[in-house]
């Protein structure tokens, strides 16, 4: 791959719902350029983006793949990033380092649940969109119907730039709009044609709907509007590409990937509408010693800076890093510093990925994304940066899992190679999270859901060869009482030679802190020097509870009274007498069990708010209130953590795969009568 100025070059995300046609979009991006030979199918699982066996055997896309495009001189760096959901981490990613996106429809579907999803992430970035409708030749498609559904569910603001001629299977091409030419397909290409003679009606009303949008760009150019002079075709474009940079804007073409129609097209509006980086306000960034804000224009006569946004783990190559130059120029042999962690690096493996193709380049310029390995301690949310000129860019905020599962390994020899593969896992991606809890002797892993889990899963049994089982999580209940008490606890053994004596009475009541110690002693009952030894003996029997085992929190112990032997008492005794004395104290104490209470923010379309909120009551939670969002409804909720364990799961079916949530623990609540014994039970098991 040739060297590219940055005026060249164009970053952009290929988005959509799951099935709509990203990858082969690109595909077809890649076949149309010329950049490969012959089309890849999802089916045969021979294409540039699915290249992982995860994805060929779901036929679906399970990570974001980079697709560099050489087109009309110019480099389009596409980032495909998968439809799920659930890897909402690629999409914050990605998101964060383009300054353009394909939103793919498929037209027999119109808009779709995770079309509307990345809609809202997409604006609430203001990211220059274009809509791409895909699958024009397909069965009772009905452009017109289309075109509202995008209209009534993204926004007026979208205009055809395209017009489809033909539909379902004699789908032929389109009519460019901003050109006024016809585009037709001759069954292996795309060629220019005159335009219909019964097309142009339409086509004349959609071309002054352009006019119109051009028009309200400037003062100028509603002038001329106005007047009836010609707006030239330069002053068109700028006015277009002004109007889509700012959203004002959405263009929407017409197209089939399979077929390849409409790819060409795209890309060139791509290169006509999208800005190149060097257009971008400054980006800005910290100075990781005195904290001062620095700011960076996307130049190469600006000190060096890139942001990691993405890494990949290669069998071979180990962690490959994708860097996005924010500024100044990164070559092969280049001294660097991580500035996060204040590491002085070279970076010697320098290349642009084309899926999992590795294309050497000694060169990138500001703007471009690059591709580096062996570069230890390297992980995405870095910055690298000119030694002489450090900055840090502020990481992506990445989600916290809404789901755990308990995994295990099936041969028992792999204990040890399961925490390996799994940190190696999170390093490609950060979204999961790896927790082991010791009091249920769980390995647990979190994550968006059991697509992105079982994904997780898959990846360590093919790439590292460990094999799980996988559980339920077990919940972390605790325990305390619910009446003040005073109890003795004495320790008395005699067994020839020195003895052990430890006597003492502590009143033990309900507290605020987990654990809280005092004495109120008089007259050296118990001496000082032992005080000490109560206090730990009661730690450590508060790691076990009564009732079921769990640990006994919000216990104030106060040690009033008690004796000791001048010969026969010490530390251990007292320990011991203190243990004795909780033991007494339990029986009239009142013990019971503490739930984990979380907080969930739950975000619905307006029409199953009805629906969330009482399915959260049968889940013994509280709602608290209700907030707007881009059109989404906020129910912010506590409920017990019990009762949510895979509401990742019940939430999309009760809301046709639309609504999303965050956890996040608050505190522990007592549990209801009824349910304690349910739970000792299980616990005793």
């Amino acid at each position: 791959m040739k060297e590219y100025q940055t005026k060249q070059i164009r970053n952009i995300a290929i988005l959509g719902h799951q099935g709509s046609g990203k990858t082969t979009l690109s595909e077809a991006l890649l076949f149309a350029a010329k950049n490969i030979e012959k089309k890849g199918e999802v089916e045969r699982k021979n294409t540039v983006s699915d290249y992982l066996v995860e994805e060929q055997n779901k036929l679906s896309s399970l990570s974001m793949s980079m697709i560099p495009v050489e087109w009309q001189d110019h480099k389009l760096n596409f980032l495909d990033v998968p439809g799920s959901d659930e890897f909402v981490g690629d999409l914050n990613q990605a998101l964060g380092v383009v300054k353009g996106a394909i939103v793919l429809i498929d037209a027999s579907k119109g808009v779709e649940v995770g079309t509307e999803r990345v809609w809202q992430e997409i604006k609430s970035r203001h990211i220059p969109t274009m809509v791409f409708v895909n699958k024009m030749d397909k069965e009772n498609v009905r452009f017109e119907k289309v075109l509202e559904d995008i209209r009534e569910k993204l926004g007026k603001k979208a205009v055809p730039f395209c017009w489809p001629i033909g539909h379902e299977e004699n789908f032929e091409g389109f009519v460019n709009v901003i050109d006024m030419k016809a585009r037709i397909h001759d069954g292996t290409d795309c060629h220019d044609a005159e335009i219909w003679e019964e097309k142009k009606p339409k086509v004349d009303e959609l071309r002054e709907n352009i006019m119109e949008s051009v028009a309200e760009t400037s003062e100028e150019l509603l002038e001329l509007y106005f007047s009836g002079e010609t707006i030239s075709e330069a002053q068109i474009k700028a006015a277009l590409k002004k109007g889509i940079t700012s959203g004002d804007i959405t263009p929407v073409l017409v197209g089939s990937a399979t077929k390849t129609i409409g790819v060409k097209t795209l890309m060139n509006m791509l290169i006509d509408y999208v800005v190149a980086p060097d257009e971008l306000k400054p980006l800005f960034g910290k100075n990781p010693k005195t904290d001062a804000d620095i700011t960076r224009q996307t130049l190469d006569s600006e000190p060096f800076s890139a942001y990691v946004f993405k890494t990949v783990v290669d069998p071979f190559m180990g962690a490959i890093s994708f860097v996005k130059i924010n500024s100044g120029v990164l070559k092969a042999g280049q001294e660097v510093t991580l500035t996060n962690k204040d590491e002085n690096k070279k970076v010697s493996n320098l290349f642009m990925l084309r899926g999992k193709t590795q294309l050497p380049m000694d060169t990138f310029h500001a703007g471009d994304i690059a591709a580096v390995a062996k570069i230890d301690g390297l992980e995405t949310g870095d910055t690298l940066a000119d030694p002489k000129n450090p900055i840090v860019y502020e990481p992506v905020i990445l989600p916290t899992p809404v789901i755990y599962i308990a995994v295990h390994p099936k041969n028992k020899n792999d204990e040890d190679k399961i925490s390996s593969a799994l940190q190696r896992l999170n390093l490609e991606d950060p979204t999961f999270e790896i927790r082991r809890n010791k009091e249920t002797a769980q390995l647990l892993l979190g994550g968006q859901g059991m697509t992105h889990l079982g994904y997780i899963i898959e990846r360590m049994k093919t790439m590292f060869k460990v094999d799980v089982d996988i559980d339920d999580q077990k919940i972390v209940y605790r325990e305390t009482i619910k009446k003040s008490v005073q109890a003795e606890g004495k320790h008395k053994k005699q067994s020839g030679g020195a003895g052990q004596f430890g006597h003492v009475w502590i009143k033990f009541e309900p507290g605020k802190e987990i654990f809280e110690f005092a004495e109120n002693v008089f007259g050296g009952a118990v001496p000082k020097n032992y005080f000490p030894a109560v206090e730990k003996g009661l730690i450590e029997t508060f790691e076990s509870g009564p009732l079921a085992g769990f640990p006994v929190i919000n216990v104030k112990a106060t040690l009033y009274d008690g004796s000791y032997h001048a010969v026969d008492s010490n530390e251990i005794s007292f320990k011991l007498a203190a243990a004795l004395a909780f033991k007494e104290a339990i029986k009239t104490a009142s013990p019971t069990i503490l739930e984990p209470i979380v907080k969930v923010e739950v975000t619905v379309k307006d029409q199953f708010v009805g629906d969330v909120m009482g399915d959260m009551n049968k889940r013994r939670g509280r709602v608290l209130g209700m907030n707007q969002t881009d059109g989404f409804q906020v129910v912010v909720a506590e409920v017990p953590e019990a009762e949510i364990v895979k509401y990742a799961i019940d939430l999309k079916a009760m809301t046709q795969g639309s609504g999303s949530f965050t956890r996040q623990f608050l505190r522990y609540e007592e549990v209801p009568n009824q349910l304690i014994d349910k739970i000792v039970e299980a616990y005793k098991k």
